[in-house]
């Protein structure tokens, strides 16, 4: 890794300053190291109470390359979540097996997490726009053969769930290559707005995919919702072609496991990537509470389908409001400690939901979760984007990529396994506990990352050129 700049933290280096400049020379301003802090934004006058409150949709604003892109990306998501709500529901019409739709789960777990690192080392290789098109265009390609085994009438599980992994497979691949494309867009000084509208698309994305589905299965039917989906893939292909040339920047001739090898390294020797993964992984390991809603709403809430419902809806609906008035995040200083913060809250929010006894009180709980995941998804990403340099970004996004799939479906796994051992609720409040107890431990032993704060560079040369 000689070739590649790294800026090392300051628990690292015994220096003073969390972050050094890149010494290399590079004048890209992808392998700068600027952090997101206001810098460039001192001669502005400050907004009043309300704009610092909503989102900042600056970036939307000034780029029209990253205007596409979200655009599309927020389509395409969308079109997503249909196929992700219509495949088990198919699956279930045609087998009346739990079983068997929690197969489909499985069989898009093991590509996404095997693949995904390779996704990253795919990103360092080639020119990312180009691979991004590509994969999104063959991810449509699944999509139309899921709509034709709709319409012919195929009633053959073993068809989606071949069809569910090869679309989980690209998935895999996809992903990471399009968490690089921000820091190529922006300066460093918008990231975290742009993260922040990024958390905002996705979060709106999981409500109306869903309720898109639902309305599209009772009014059209099956092949139709798939048809939805492979369309919406058209504008995100769309936005990645008029995207700028991105050329493979890596430094090094490693390959395959070596390749992914570097990136992990990275994230080992540098205690706030490391620290921020870990408190990912803590979060949703122990206080995924999801497993837990169908029961829940039927054993401490009395309800039905429609409760069960509304618990899913809520963390979701807490994201999009608190993405929407998250204009104060970038001027967090504290980085470290906000993120801290953020998982206290998710952590309180999840054991407080184990003891509700009211849709009431339940459904506010898991929105004020679903805020704090969102606060968290936006500083994560905006530490993740500024500590790493682009030669190594593909990678390194894998690994938060691979960490943010894999531990949302162990913990699933872990509180279902607790909630049917004990119930549901003593599931919640243990895993909100033992989610509390694994961030006093992280803030223990990675004082690096109570100390982290963005630090700007100066004079940083522009992001790749936008085009109109």
């Amino acid at each position: 890794m000689d070739s590649v700049p790294v800026v090392a933290d300051a628990a690292d280096s015994g220096g003073a300053s969390p972050d050094r400049a890149d010494k290399s020379g590079n004048a890209d301003r992808a392998d700068k190291t600027g952090e997101g802090g206001r810098t460039g934004k001192a001669g502005r006058e400050s907004p009043g109470l309300p704009r610092k409150l909503l989102v900042d949709i600056g970036p939307l604003r000034d780029s029209p390359d990253f205007r596409r892109l979200w655009f599309g990306q927020t389509v395409s998501t969308a079109g997503n979540m249909v196929t992700g709500v219509v495949v088990p529901v198919q699956v279930y019409a045609m087998t009346r097996s739990p079983a068997a739709v929690g197969a489909v789960s499985l069989v898009e777990a093991v590509p996404t997490i095997a693949l995904g690192l390779f996704g990253g080392s795919l990103a360092d290789s080639f020119d990312r726009r180009r691979l991004f098109a590509l994969t999104s265009g063959l991810s449509a390609l699944v999509s139309v053969l899921f709509a034709l085994q709709a319409a012919l009438g195929v009633r053959r599980p073993w068809v989606l769930l071949v069809l569910a992994g090869i679309q989980a497979s690209l998935f895999a691949l996809s992903t990471p290559v399009s968490r690089t494309f921000m820091p190529l867009l922006l300066p460093a000084e918008r990231y975290t707005e742009g993260a922040a509208l990024q958390q905002m698309s996705f979060q709106a994305s999981i409500v109306a995919g869903p309720l898109l589905a639902g309305v599209l299965i009772a009014s059209a039917g099956a092949g139709t919702a798939f048809a939805v989906d492979a369309v919406s893939f058209a504008f995100v292909v769309h936005a990645a072609l008029r995207l700028p040339p991105m050329p493979a920047r890596r430094k090094t001739e490693a390959s395959g496991l070596a390749s992914v090898g570097e990136g992990l390294r990275f994230v080992r020797d540098h205690a706030a990537l490391r620290s921020i993964l870990l408190l990912d992984v803590n979060n949703t390991v122990f206080g995924m509470p999801f497993a837990l809603f169908p029961a829940f709403a039927e054993g401490q809430l009395h309800g039905g389908p429609r409760t069960a419902g509304l618990l899913y809806a809520a963390p979701a609906a807490g994201g999009v409001l608190a993405a929407a008035m998250s204009g104060g995040l970038p001027g967090v200083r504290r980085q470290g400690r906000a993120l801290l913060a953020a998982g206290c809250c998710w952590g309180l929010a999840v054991a407080g939901f184990g003891l509700a006894r009211s849709l009431w009180l339940a459904v506010p709980l898991l929105a004020l979760a679903g805020a704090a995941d969102m606060v968290g998804g936006v500083l994560r990403s905006a530490i993740l984007q500024t500590r790493t340099p682009d030669a190594l970004r593909g990678r390194v996004n894998a690994v938060g990529f691979v960490t943010g799939e894999a531990g949302p479906r162990l913990g699933n796994a872990e509180a279902g396994a607790v909630g049917s051992l004990v119930s549901p609720a003593f599931s919640a409040v243990s895993g909100g506990a033992a989610c509390l107890a694994g961030l006093v431990l992280t803030a223990a032993t990675t004082p690096a990352l109570l100390r982290y704060e963005p630090v700007p560079q100066p004079g940083p040369s522009a992001p790749v050129a936008s085009t109109s």
